[in-house]
């Protein structure tokens, strides 16, 4: 496995899928099967497509920053710091699994909302 293209490609797929073409996203970058772990995508390529052409339809004024990459393995994470309308913070983690094709077979992710007053001086990302 080439670590260094699964991370790029990692990044290439959830930025184009995020800015509003899932489509281009899935057939470039997606193998033939996708397994979801986000309780609020079903799996498959379809559903993936579905769910973020809804996502850019609300809300198509957004920003995301790739903070850090880390490949191991098959998998690939990505930390981003993402600002939604209205200046809603997140930090979100993903994973992926490549399959040995190099492409994306299976997404994990956690998500939270940056909040306004933390108790210490460090950044969440």
């Amino acid at each position: 496995m080439d670590l260094d293209q699964n991370k790029k490609n990692a990044i290439a797929f959830y930025k184009m899928a995020y800015e509003g073409n899932p489509t281009k996203a899935v057939k470039l970058y997606v193998g033939e099967t996708y397994i979801q772990h986000n309780p609020l995508v079903a799996d498959g390529p379809e559903a993936f497509i579905n769910y973020f052409d809804r996502m850019h339809k609300a809300y198509p004024v957004k920003s995301i920053k790739f903070v850090r990459s880390i490949a191991q393995n098959d998998l690939v994470a990505l930390h981003t710091h993402q600002i939604w309308p209205d200046n809603d913070e997140y930090v979100t983690m993903d994973f992926f699994r490549f399959n040995k094709e190099g492409k994306i077979v299976e997404h994990w992710d956690s998500i939270q909302q940056i909040p306004a007053k933390s108790l210490n001086n460090n950044n969440m990302y």
